[in-house]
């Protein structure tokens, strides 16, 4: 960085950081700060997932409590949204919920890196859920999937109006999905990083601010969890779709 208004800028937070250099045949692989936090993340997952299991007691410990709390709680939004055949989809949605709820908290952790702050990656995982659900969908119902698009009962005639604004408003489902949680996590934690400016500028002055940080840290720790769980009923109200059409 050039300036020193550059350096404290408080969108230097989301920069991509190189740290090795990989380059495949003129194509940048290089393992960078968003590639750490995504792989802090799963290794949190991880051990998270198999310290609760391998703890099984009649008596639950506050690990295995979090474990069985998370694992009810997509098996319970499955069955809600889509049904008991839900159930069979349970390990692709609880994985999308985990990774992202995971990832958030992680760039709560000062001096890390939120990857979910970044459009590339939410819309990457927004493509999987609807490349999946969309291929769910062609292999349950073959081409009658297409009728998904004609709302039942509509008069003929509405047709070639409706038909283009239902194929738009599905094909903007990945784009949807993405920016709502990149946004809310790019303003989160912009708006964050501004305030610690302002701590640091005004001195003992700072207090003020010091407490809007407090309560902002609270706000967005709930906001992480929200938006994996919108990620994740989106997902299954999506399957629903696939599997049962309107």
């Amino acid at each position: 960085m050039s300036s020193t208004g550059e350096k404290h800028s408080p969108l230097e937070q989301f920069e991509i950081v190189p740290y090795i250099h990989i380059d495949s045949k003129g194509i940048d692989i290089s393992f960078t700060n968003s590639s750490l936090a995504m792989t802090i993340t799963v290794a949190v997952i991880t051990l998270f997932l198999t310290f609760s299991v391998n703890t099984r007691s009649i008596v639950p410990s506050r690990l295995q409590l979090l474990s069985e709390l998370s694992y009810n709680f997509i098996v319970q939004l499955l069955k809600d949204t889509v049904g008991a055949e839900g159930r069979k989809y349970f390990p692709f949605v609880f994985t999308i919920f985990m990774f992202v709820l995971i990832g958030n908290m992680v760039g709560m952790v000062p001096y890390s890196f939120t990857f979910t702050s970044h459009i590339i990656v939410t819309f990457a995982l927004a493509a999987i859920v609807f490349i999946g659900v969309t291929v769910l969908g062609f292999v349950k119902h073959g081409l009658r999937f297409f009728s998904f698009f004609v709302i039942p009962g509509l008069p003929w005639y509405m047709l070639p109006l409706l038909i283009p604004i239902e194929v738009i408003s599905y094909l903007s489902r990945p784009i949807s999905l993405s920016v709502r949680l990149f946004a809310n996590m790019l303003a989160g934690h912009t708006l964050l990083k501004v305030f610690a400016g302002f701590v640091v500028s005004l001195g003992l002055a700072g207090f003020l601010p010091l407490a809007f940080i407090v309560a902002l840290t609270g706000l967005e720790i709930l906001i992480a969890f929200l938006q994996a769980y919108v990620f994740a009923i989106l997902t299954c109200l999506y399957i629903n779709d696939a599997l049962h059409l309107h």
